[in-house]
């Protein structure tokens, strides 16, 4: 669920579109120019159609938009960073680094989105009353009238209390108030979720053998995102509630072997690779600074016959994209910044700014795996999804029309042996 397209910050929060949210816009734009606005409003030309089809489009996404903006901008309010927005096929993910440290940010976090999708839903209910008082073609009228309907579904569905929708971030809020325990309660939400998925799931089965072939498969589609997300979640906030209270100083791996900046790739493979088979160099320059960080991934990129000639500053992961952290920061806290690195490595510094160390997948990994020796106090849980409704599919009078939103994005799950480092603080606002 990467950004593909850049639409530039709204607010200071980066936006972008995932490819995969063209699928979206057609489907969208086919049923309802050949499905939904033919029949409700027959005799018009098909360009008619077309245009209020992609019009409709188009206010949809600006209306997912505004939908994870609102979690952006309350996320703000309570000190939690927020990387950036992505619409995808599916609906919105606002990334948001970290989680909040109350119930009660947490319930507003989760509870805007859905308000807003109800206040938009007002809106475009005025503005069809509007154009209908004023004698405007009622195509513009059922335009507005669909938009309206759809982002209160948007609402409704996604307040469902199951994790990772909205619902689920409001059912761990009340959780977390009344049992003071933010595990526990997540993974209550969690384990809602899933339950919530697997009957989706049943719901689309029975409606694709029913003949009802699109519904059927987005009910599906939602229902299998939502069992593999909650698990994940679930997963994922035992395993932050392990890390807990564990620093940087006591993962790291401590004085890396280190490199130049001008050696050269080829000799770096010579002196180094073959014969201490790590994966990791962080470069340091004459005065000792750390100035990138080169990876085997990075190294196997530079064709064979240009490894004599390639400097490692020119292939390096740049300092400016590498996380840091001190040995006394907490190692969760770490894991946050480490969730949108290149090469999912972070190097620790000291008080001067000299390299210490550096922590790997695989330190996380070893951490994780002996952890459960030491006892831990619960502390978070990773992240929350966006739904958007299904697109309407061609509807014949008194036949059933397609409904039920379609989900943000999978959840982060643990980090494994020389793997990238899962995201820890994201979540797919909802």
């Amino acid at each position: 669920m990467r950004s593909s397209i850049s639409l530039g910050r709204v607010g200071g929060v980066p936006v972008g579109l995932n490819i995969s949210v063209i699928v979206i816009v057609v489907i969208l734009v086919i049923g309802l120019a050949f499905g939904r606005f033919p029949i409700a409003f027959p005799g018009l030309p098909m360009a008619a159609y077309v245009l209020a089809a992609v019009v409709s489009a188009l206010l949809f996404l600006a209306s997912l938009l505004a939908h994870e903006l609102a979690h952006a901008i309350v996320a703000r309010r309570h000190g939690v960073e927020v990387n950036g927005i992505t619409l995808w096929l599916l609906g919105g993910v606002a990334e948001l680094r970290g989680e909040p440290r109350s119930p009660g940010a947490d319930l507003k976090i989760a509870g805007v989105g859905p308000l807003t999708s109800v206040v938009l839903g007002g809106l475009f209910a005025l503005v069809s009353w509007g154009v209908s008082a004023i004698a405007a073609p009622p195509l513009v009228s059922g335009m507005f009238a669909y938009l309206a309907a759809v982002n209160v579904l948007l609402a409704v569905f996604n307040l469902v209390p199951a994790a990772p929708l909205d619902g689920g971030r409001v059912l761990r809020a009340f959780l977390w108030a009344r049992w003071h325990d933010r595990m526990r309660a997540a993974v209550a939400a969690a384990r809602a979720g899933r339950i919530f998925g697997y009957i989706l799931i049943a719901l689309g089965f029975l409606n694709l053998v029913s003949g009802l072939g699109l519904q059927g498969f987005w009910l599906a589609l939602i229902g299998l995102f939502l069992v593999n997300a909650a698990t994940a979640e679930e997963q994922q906030t035992q395993i932050d509630a392990a890390l807990h209270g564990i620093t940087v100083g006591e993962v790291m791996s401590r004085d890396p072997v280190v490199a130049h900046p001008d050696e050269t790739v080829a000799g770096l493979v010579d002196r180094l690779v073959l014969r201490r088979h790590l994966s990791t160099y962080p470069l340091l320059d004459d005065d000792g600074r750390f100035a990138g960080l080169v990876t085997l991934g990075r190294v196997r990129r530079v064709p064979p016959g240009d490894r004599p000639t390639t400097r490692l500053r020119d292939v390096a992961c740049p300092p400016s994209e590498v996380p840091t952290a001190h040995p006394g920061d907490l190692l969760t806290e770490l894991l946050q910044r480490m969730s949108g690195g290149a090469d999912g490595r972070a190097v620790v510094l000291d008080d001067d700014g000299h390299l210490v160390g550096l922590v790997t997948p695989t330190d996380i990994s070893r951490t994780i795996q002996t952890v459960d020796l030491r006892a831990r106090e619960p502390y978070r849980t990773p992240r929350g999804a966006d739904l958007a409704p299904p697109p309407p599919g061609d509807r014949k009078p008194g036949g059933p029309t397609p409904g039920g939103p379609a989900p943000g994005g999978p959840a982060p799950g643990g980090p494994a042996p020389g793997g990238r480092v899962p995201p820890a603080g994201r979540r797919d606002a909802a």
